[in-house]
């Protein structure tokens, strides 16, 4: 919000009104004086009698002349901040704040580029409004010496013209003043709602959450994931491996299954522990290099083998289960 064109807002009104009005203010403020002149060419008992009522009558002149400017001005500014903020209200302005008070949160704001730029069009207003009533002045003195030859009303009524005019540049100049600085607020408001780096990943994380945590809910969902593996392998019927980096169980059931059924895999570690399990329950283990590297390649765990695969594992569970449940591993 631009402070500048609330400030014009208010000024353009009061110049309108007055401008409008200025007849029946005239009238008005003639009408108290008259009262006031009347009342004192008279004795002073009546004099003092009439205080209350002088009193009243001076300040209903004073509403009827300063009341509609007052008013209009404030109107006029209501008016002006209302159209910039969308007709937004709120208190957290006048909320009180312990971080004013602070010296140091002071000279923080005295030398920040936003006291900078203020100070930097403070003097602009003021160099501009100078140099217009300068220059309204001059021109009023350079013809002030008609004035001996012409009647008083004509030389009031050409004051009153150059005063009209001066006015009118000053709001011209006011109103330019305060559209560039609504502009820049727009401006530096806009830069000010950009996010940056930092605030993008702190929302990153908020929306995505934290990747240490969902690294960490990884790693746990991985060993659960493990052990159901693990689970899975003394119902196997054989267990496909080469000596040492990879290990498939393996369960083929006819009357259930309709192609061999990938148990469990692995690679190294988690390689030797299902040929462990596998050797604690009496499960046989080929050595089979080639299957074994194609089936943990190929084949993923509760699904049912590639049909490519089908002739190697055939032979070899065809010589499992002519083992009749022998335990042993073949070479």
């Amino acid at each position: 919000m631009s402070k500048d064109a609330v400030a014009v807002a208010s000024l353009l009104g009061t110049f309108a009104i007055l401008w409008v009005l200025v007849g029946a203010f005239a009238e008005e403020t003639a009408r108290f004086m008259r009262l006031c002149f009347d009342t004192m060419g008279g004795e002073v008992q009546e004099v003092s009698g009439l205080s209350g009522e002088l009193a009243v009558q001076g300040l209903l002149a004073m509403g009827k002349t300063v009341g509609p400017v007052v008013g209009v001005a404030i109107l006029s500014a209501m008016a002006a901040t209302f159209a910039q903020t969308k007709f937004l209200v709120s208190g957290e302005s006048i909320k009180p704040k312990f971080n004013r008070i602070s010296p140091l949160q002071g000279i923080k704001r005295l030398f920040s580029l936003k006291s900078v730029i203020e100070t930097l069009k403070n003097l602009i207003k003021i160099v501009i409004l100078l140099s217009i009533i300068y220059l309204s002045i001059q021109e009023m003195f350079l013809e002030s010496s008609n004035y001996l030859y012409t009647d008083l009303s004509a030389a009031v009524a050409h004051l009153v013209e150059v005063t009209e005019a001066m006015v009118v540049r000053i709001a011209i100049a006011f109103v330019a003043v305060a559209a560039m600085d609504f502009f820049y607020q727009w401006w530096d408001y806009e830069r000010q709602m950009k996010m940056t780096k930092q605030e993008v990943k702190e929302e990153y994380k908020q929306m995505e959450g934290d990747p240490q945590v969902k690294g960490k809910i990884k790693e746990i969902q991985r060993r659960r994931a493990q052990q159901r593996m693990m689970q899975q392998v003394p119902g196997a019927d054989v267990v496909v491996r080469n000596p040492t980096h990879f290990a498939v169980a393996l369960r083929y059931r006819p009357e259930e299954d309709d192609a061999p059924i990938v148990m469990a895999k692995g690679q190294d570690n988690v390689a030797a522990r299902i040929v462990e399990i596998a050797e604690q329950h009496h499960i046989a283990c080929i050595e089979n290099v080639p299957l074994a590297r194609a089936l943990y390649a190929q084949a993923e765990v509760n699904q049912f083998i590639p049909p490519d695969l089908y002739e190697a594992v055939a032979e070899v569970l065809v010589y499992i289960f002519k083992l009749n449940g022998k335990n042993k591993i073949v070479k």
